[in-house]
């Protein structure tokens, strides 16, 4: 079988895809494809994605420096990589350093207003600065906790007659992340180090001026001082999407991990595995609340109140109240949904699954309130119907809080519904019977479960480590590990073997 370089497409040309079907190449396609470029055939939908060859060889120069840096970090002791969370965690808790991130995030945030795009995870702030300088201070404390334990490798040890088996947990390698348009990532990705890994990190467009003055001038003098390679978390410096593509098409990847949500995660997602590559991907959020016959009405209120601060993957997203106290919980639902808007200057968007209207008072579903979204204020209505089957729509709100409502007979038909139709990510239930709790964990399958405010799903918050990602169970759920994805994650195992004599065998 005869295998030549693609130099070329030609309009019109079929391109099988999925094994028993196929697309065509469009006319601006094949105009704009040139020698060297990669095409990428999305097995699952027949997109066809293009990737230039000035951002396929930035892409391969950063992964490049990440395989040498995997290389060189294994002899590297715990200390040396305590010491650059340390001087990483100092510089951004530098105020001159901290004005220049600052002035490039500006710049950031004025080319994604002109663009009419979300900046609400975009911007940076006091407490993003702060949270970032204490998941680095986190590793850091770690490694030094590590440093003095000869066994902190170890998962398991058998011992046989006159030799033993160790089982070690050891570096996976090289991770691949694209997140989205997110500055504080850096300081989430930088957690690879601490189990040895490297990182290549594509950040959103949107947010890559903030990315560039963070890793000049905090992560590359932490990792100079701290002695470790420059590759160890290397960043792709191109703002095309093609970029991400090309990442997550290179084999040497130990890892995808994709953050975001929507068709941009699930694409991919499929470039990865269709090159091999395992994937950590987030998809779709959006978190469920059910208020059953025994919910306390100010604790639903408070959950629901608190669960709506701001838009997040794991902001409140669906709410099922039971139908007996539907004309009770409602109001409740109503007014604390305004409450969480009146802290932004407005009230709140909700959408009425079909067949719950009855239970809103039919002025709501006439009154027009202004919703301030990215690409601007506009006009619609206070509340709206919703098909059943849409219940999984993630409300992507920029400043005006919104979230769906569906009346339900019991918490069976709510979990039913969210088994169904939700991300199966985050549920939460109110209620003051423990037996309805149990059955709830029970059925529910969520890979998170609580039982008040959703917004705690957040693995600095929770776990009191830096989050590399989430999981949701949308495609499946996940093998030996958790939903939450941190630096102390990304292991392998190793098996060694220690015979107490030259002559043992079998």
């Amino acid at each position: 079988m005869a295998i030549a370089a693609l130099t070329s497409l030609t309009e019109g040309a079929v391109i099988p895809f999925g094994g028993d079907r196929y697309t065509t190449v469009p006319a601006e396609l094949a105009a704009a494809f040139r020698a060297g470029d990669q095409l990428h055939v999305v097995q699952s939908t027949g997109a066809l994605l293009h990737v230039p060859e000035a951002v396929r060889t930035a892409v391969t120069v950063q992964v490049d420096a990440a395989v040498d840096a995997f290389a060189r970090l294994r002899s590297s002791g715990k200390s040396t990589v305590r010491d650059f969370y340390t001087a990483f965690a100092d510089a951004l808790a530098d105020d001159a350093v901290w004005n220049l991130i600052e002035t490039a995030n500006t710049d950031d945030v004025a080319r994604a207003e002109q663009l009419g795009r979300s900046t609400t995870r975009l911007r940076v702030a006091a407490q993003m600065r702060q949270d970032m300088i204490a998941g680095l201070r986190g590793w850091a404390a770690q490694q030094a906790a590590r440093a003095g334990d000869g066994s902190a490798d170890l998962v398991e040890r058998v011992e046989h007659d006159g030799w033993a088996v160790e089982i070690v947990s050891a570096p996976l390698g090289v991770i691949g992340f694209v997140f989205e348009g997110r500055p504080n990532v850096f300081a989430d990705a930088a957690g690879v180090l601490a189990t040895g890994n490297t990182a290549v990190l594509r950040i959103g467009g949107d947010a890559l001026a903030t990315a560039r003055a963070i890793d000049r001038h905090a992560l590359r003098p932490a990792l100079r001082s701290a002695g470790l390679p420059e590759g160890a978390l290397a960043l792709v410096p191109v703002r095309e999407r093609a970029a991400g593509w090309a990442l997550f098409s290179d084999s040497r990847l130990a890892l995808a991990v994709v953050r975001g949500s929507g068709a941009a995660v699930t694409q991919l997602s499929s470039v990865a595995r269709q090159s091999g590559i395992p994937v950590s991907a987030h998809g779709t959020g959006g978190a469920w609340l059910v208020a059953d016959g025994a919910a306390q009405v100010e604790r639903f209120a408070g959950v629901v109140r608190h669960s709506l601060d701001r838009k997040v993957c794991n902001t409140l997203n669906v709410v099922a109240v039971v139908r007996e106290r539907a004309d009770e919980f409602v109001p409740v639902l109503l007014r604390a949904a305004d409450d969480a808007a009146a802290a932004r200057g407005g009230v709140a968007r909700v959408h009425v699954a079909s067949g719950s209207e009855g239970w809103v008072p039919p002025a709501e579903l006439e009154r027009r309130i202004v919703v301030r979204r990215a690409e601007g204020p506009s006009e619609e209505s206070r509340a709206s119907l919703l098909p059943l089957e849409e219940l999984g729509t993630e409300w992507e709100w920029e400043d005006t809080p919104e979230l769906s409502l569906v009346v339900v007979d019991d918490v069976d038909e709510a979990v039913a519904l969210f088994n169904a139709y939700s991300p199966q990510f985050v549920a939460s239930l109110v209620s003051a019977d423990p037996a309805a709790h149990a059955r709830f964990r029970d059925l529910v399958n969520a890979p998170f479960v609580g039982d008040g405010f959703t917004r705690w799903v957040d693995g600095q918050y929770a776990l009191e480590r830096p989050e590399l990602g989430l999981s949701n169970w949308e495609n499946g759920r996940l093998l030996g590990r958790a939903g939450v994805l941190t630096g102390s994650d990304l292991t392998t195992r190793r098996t060694f073997a220690h015979h107490d004599s030259f002559d043992q065998h079998r």
